[in-house]
Order: structure tokens, then sequence, then C-alpha cells
């Protein structure tokens, strides 16, 4: 039986290197590639601003009916592709993913994101000191981590550039962070989906990863105890089998 293409889709500020323990991990007969986000790495496609002008720019260097994998912002690509370009997408692994960022008191509520005054926060710090934000953006991403201390230098490895030339497009980046909820159009995503999450996770409460499972139509989760925002990272062997595991099904 043939497998499809695995498509692996990182997180803001960071380039496809992270992936480089969960590649490693992978039987070498799984196909795999590494796409980078629009700014984040010299090879990653020009695109215009908001989550949707993404998606459009990276869906033509994704086969029809891929195994498509995204973390943290990743997967929030990797969802509106699904849903948008369902003819590509044939299954979702989404790891340390949530539908909607920031936390909201709006009709329905979502209390399982970063407070609005962070992430204007982050912002605000990536417009003045781009360098200094990132670094303390990965800090939280290794907080709640048993392996705090090799995420931490896992992060550190896969750090996109800040040139001039891609600064504009990593605040973007986190503008979209900010602005998404894709809440409205979670029942429209009708491909299977095994869902992975950190307990630990500072940034993406693994709350809003239970009700993300609950409200798509065809989804497990897998939770990890001891485990912060980038399993990805501190789990690369259980990460690569629940990939292999929705490649072969």
């Amino acid at each position: 039986m043939s497998v499809p293409r695995i498509v692996l889709l990182h997180g803001w500020g960071l380039t496809p290197r992270v992936w480089s323990a969960v590649r490693a991990a992978l039987p070498a007969d799984l196909p795999v590639s590494a796409l980078a986000l629009p700014g984040h790495d010299a090879d990653a496609p020009d695109a215009g601003s908001g989550l949707a002008a993404w998606s459009d720019a990276l869906a033509p260097a994704i086969p029809e009916n891929c195994l498509l994998c995204g973390w943290s912002l990743g997967g929030l690509v990797a969802l509106d592709l699904a849903r948008r370009h369902p003819t590509r997408v044939a299954r979702l692994v989404l790891v340390d993913t949530s539908p909607c960022f920031v936390s909201s008191t709006g009709e329905p509520p979502w209390p399982h994101g970063l407070d609005a005054a962070t992430v204007e926060g982050f912002m605000d710090g990536f417009a003045h000191d781009p360098a200094a934000t990132l670094r303390r953006f990965i800090a939280l991403q290794a907080m709640g981590d048993a392996r705090r201390r090799a995420v931490s230098g896992g992060l550190a490895e896969a750090l996109a550039t800040v040139a001039p030339a891609r600064q504009a497009a990593l605040a973007e980046g986190l503008r979209i962070l900010a602005d998404t909820d894709l809440r409205a159009g979670l029942p429209g995503v009708a491909q299977p989906v095994a869902l992975a999450h950190g307990t630990g996770d500072a940034l993406m409460p693994v709350a809003g990863a239970r009700r993300l499972a609950e409200t798509l139509p065809n989804a497990t989760l897998t939770v990890y105890d001891d485990c912060g925002h980038a399993p990805l990272l501190s789990r690369p062997v259980e990460i690569a089998a629940l990939v292999e595991a929705a490649a072969r099904a």
C-alpha cells in the first residue's frame, strides 16, 4: 500500500530545522518534506496579509492527498489548508495547535489561550526589538517541559533570521496568531485528524486541544505529561510514531 507524502509546517519565528529530530526518527520509506512559512527562511514563498494568503502561497508546494503535519502557527495554516484546499490534504497531524490563539470573553467564549494584552505585548515588542521578542517567545515554549533545557537548545538552533527583508512577514505571522479564529470552520474539516499536545503548554493550554478534539468531526487526541509547547523537540520519537501511524492508516 502506498503512503502519502508527509509535509511538515513549523511554528512562528522558527524554520523547518525544528523538525530535524522528528524527521530522524521517521522510517526511511516515508517520503517527507518540510516547508518554510512565508518570511521565515530564504526558500519561503512570498505572501500577502492574513491566514488565507499564507495558505494559498504554500498550496502549490503541497501535493495532492498528502499527510499535512503542522505545529503551532503551522497547525493553524494546516487547518486552513485542509478546509480550503481539501484535495491536497488527506489527513492531518496537529501538534500543540489551537483554533484560536487569544483568549476571548465573546460569544462563544474561548478561555484557552493567551490574554490579548500579552499578545499585543509580543507584537509591540517585535516591532521594537525582534531578536529579544523571539527569545522571549521560545522561552515560553520551553516552559512546563521536563526536558526544558533540550527544548530551549533545539528552538534556538531553529530560530529564523530576522533580516530586514523578512521582518514584515514575521510581524504578519504574529498578527495571524492574534487575529485568527477558526472555530466556526472546524465542522468543515472532514479529514481524519491526529492531535498531540503537551499538558504543560504555556501558550496553548491543553484544554483548548481537548475542545478542538471534541469539535472536529474525526479527531483523536494524544496528551503528553511533563511536556510543554514543543513535543516535537522533547518527544520526537513519540511524535514520529504518531505521524507514521497516520501515514500508514
